[in-house]
């Protein structure tokens, strides 16, 4: 008989139960310690996490990277990075989680590297009591992972999980391939060593607190969902804005991936999940992600001519932002001088489901943009008849839900009101919640959350198999029509809004982008 290989499912109703859960003793392992992502984000989060007192009673961190370090000179560079971190009482923490930390060099081909390392994890469930409990994260370029996961596998480090038994479990960062075949293929060879209830495949989104209150605000308030649907909803708008070209030479990476496969495929399809799905009978991990998969399902699978016509590829060229002059996508470093790829991308689609149908969704992202910022727009139908003089009569009364991810994390409404006088003349006005106003600390990072989630056994904010596989049918057919076409990007400024073209295609349905 299978036993539940984790918290959540063991019980499916974990997420109403409070947070104050530990974690049991785990030794994590952060593949490609040396890089920026661990430095930016996964060791400030793991001491972060140290400070609340959310870690574990007994745990290790043990760094593999190529480096010829010892333990030492592992802790040595963390505490340099975590003291630039400014997080809150890390003198008084520091000590104590220094004592945690090991280190294990190595290239990640190297089958005496794993057996270095399954030593060092040994000694730490001696020393440290970690009691066999692995999490395994591969902060690793993504034609590294089935080379890891291989080897974890061959040294022993990766077993069933059985209660009352050791569990063992792996973080990968996107991409999850770069099409649908490429993702099939990484999946099958990641499935010869784990299970998909062993594969945390994680899109840090999910777990900025904005984007969780977005399940709270529609299905824990019950003047939002009787509205949520085809007969009030007029249309969606969702954007992902970046100032950032190419910084620290990203140009290279980036000119074999784009703004499609960077944005789109992962963290856009998941704001338009949380958005669009049914409300899932409760808040285990399945049942979210069931719904989240019917959405993905639902999207449209588009002809060559439907995604010319319904898809805006856009090419950033030489501009400026607040008087700084940027230079174009083709000018920087590590790009191809007569690149394609796109920079920018603006997406016109409908869901064929019984709530959304009809209703138009618009999705852009861009890089070299005005302003960096992540929001949601949900505009409701204009009044049937219009009594009074609008201040704005293109919206002439359309109300507006505002979900701000970052920055200035909130969310607003928007409504009419009439300006005092003898005229019946009206003003758009807003009921702002924020964040940092309501509760008097900004949101916690995304990664403390993931990581926690990951330790506690809980996948619900991070993506399944089947989801990944959703997402790229539909990402695939625009990726080959444009290589079909050999489609050239409509140029825009850097510092713009995009290419012209995107607002005529949202033209077309009597809307514009919203101005952020």
């Amino acid at each position: 008989m299978n036993q539940p290989s984790s918290v959540a499912e063991a019980n499916p109703l974990r997420a109403y139960l409070p947070r104050t859960v530990a974690p049991e003793p785990c030794a994590v392992v952060l593949f490609g310690a040396t890089g920026d992502l661990t430095h930016r984000k996964l060791a400030p989060a793991l001491m972060r996490l140290a400070v609340e007192g959310q870690m574990p009673s007994e745990y290790a961190i043990v760094g593999f990277a190529r480096r010829d370090w010892d333990d030492q000179q592992f802790r040595s560079e963390l505490h340099n990075t975590l003291k630039d971190a400014k997080i809150p009482d890390f003198d008084q923490t520091w000590p104590t989680f220094a004592e945690h930390v090991l280190f294990c060099p190595g290239t990640f081909d190297d089958p005496q590297a794993y057996a270095r390392l399954k030593q060092i994890l040994e000694r730490a469930d001696q020393s440290l009591g970690t009691r066999g409990n692995r999490l395994y994260y591969l902060a690793v370029a993504p034609d590294f992972f089935p080379t890891i996961v291989e080897h974890l596998g061959q040294a022993g480090l990766i077993y069933p999980h059985h209660q009352d038994a050791p569990w063992s479990r792996v973080v990968v960062e996107k991409p999850f391939g770069h099409d649908l075949a490429s993702a099939r293929q990484l999946n099958r060879e990641l499935s010869r060593v784990l299970s998909e209830s062993q594969t945390y495949r994680i899109d840090h989104y999910l777990g900025k607190e904005t984007v969780q209150n977005i399940l709270a605000l529609r299905f824990a308030n019950a003047i939002f969902e009787p509205i949520w649907n085809r007969r009030h909803v007029d249309g969606v708008q969702i954007t992902v804005a970046e100032e950032v070209g190419m910084p620290g030479g990203r140009g290279a990476y980036y000119d074999s991936a784009g703004a499609l496969r960077d944005m789109v495929q992962n963290h856009m399809m998941q704001l338009l999940c949380l958005v669009a799905m049914e409300p899932p009978v409760n808040l285990s991990a399945d049942a979210v992600r069931n719904e989240k998969v019917k959405v993905l399902q639902a999207l449209p699978r588009w002809t060559t001519e439907q995604v010319l016509a319904n898809v805006v590829k856009g090419q950033y060229g030489p501009g400026s932002i607040q008087g700084k002059p940027l230079a174009g996508y083709r000018q920087e470093k590590g790009v191809a001088p007569d690149s394609k790829t796109d920079t920018f991308v603006a997406l016109r689609f409908t869901l064929e489901t019984w709530r959304w149908a009809g209703v138009p969704f618009f999705l852009r992202t861009g890089k070299r943009l005005p302003k960096r910022a992540t929001e949601i727009a949900i505009q409701f139908k204009k009044p049937p008849t219009f009594h009074f003089e609008p201040d704005d009569a293109s919206l002439a009364g359309a109300n507006h839900l505002v979900l701000r991810i970052q920055p200035n994390e909130g969310a607003s409404l928007a409504f009419q009101a009439k300006v005092p006088g003898s005229r019946r003349r009206l003003q758009e006005v807003r009921m702002e919640f924020r964040y940092g106003n309501a509760f008097a600390s900004p949101p916690p990072e995304a990664y403390e959350r993931l990581l926690l989630d990951v330790m506690l056994g809980d996948p619900t904010l991070f993506t399944r198999i089947d989801e990944v596989d959703s997402a790229w049918q539909f990402i695939t057919p625009i990726l080959e029509a444009w290589q079909e076409t050999r489609l050239e990007p409509a140029f825009y400024e850097a510092g713009t809004w995009g290419p012209p073209e995107a607002d005529q295609l949202i033209a077309r349905d009597g809307m514009r982008w919203r101005r952020l």
